[in-house]
């Protein structure tokens, strides 16, 4: 534990380092296979990729029954045109993830030697998008940073009862 270097005297768990991106630990849920990504949710990716532009854009996948359904945004992720930073404390406990998404503003969407360091060590799927965050500007890499296919698919999901809407 090292000491808050904000003066507020409180302690805190060391982040880790990794490239430009930097991460405490979370619990990753490795699935069975990942079938594919929810056009929903990928339109969300694309549109809060450009939203971020010209900085990055970064944040937390999560699956369910094998399609990636839901983006974590992390409270305090801090941006910039060199990386982000995702203060990963504040996650509540008990949440899961399968890997992370982030954006290159370059334009460039292969990873980056930092990137494949945080693949090796946080996930099993990872997606980067790229300028100009177009249906075709993104690809998908496994922990050790080979392109995987995840077919954008065609989901409903359930919202629960209308009545409680």
């Amino acid at each position: 534990m090292k000491r808050c270097l904000c003066h507020c005297k409180r302690f805190i768990q060391p982040f880790e380092v990794i490239g430009n991106l930097k991460m405490g630990s979370i619990t990753m849920k490795r699935p069975k296979r990942i079938e594919g990504i929810a056009r929903s949710t990928m339109a969300f990716i694309l549109e809060a990729s450009k939203s971020s532009y010209p900085k990055e854009f970064a944040g937390l996948l999560r699956e369910e029954e094998g399609i990636i359904k839901e983006v974590l945004l992390v409270p305090g992720t801090h941006s910039s045109g060199g990386g982000a930073l995702m203060d990963l404390y504040n996650i509540p406990l008990g949440i899961s993830m399968v890997g992370t998404v982030h954006s290159h503003p370059s334009g460039n969407f292969t990873p980056s030697d930092a990137d494949l360091h945080l693949f090796r060590r946080k996930g099993f799927v990872h997606i980067i998008t790229g300028y100009p965050y177009s249906k075709d500007s993104w690809s998908a890499y496994d922990s050790r940073g080979d392109k995987v296919d995840i077919p954008v698919v065609e989901i409903e999901f359930d919202y629960g009862d209308e009545e409680e809407w």
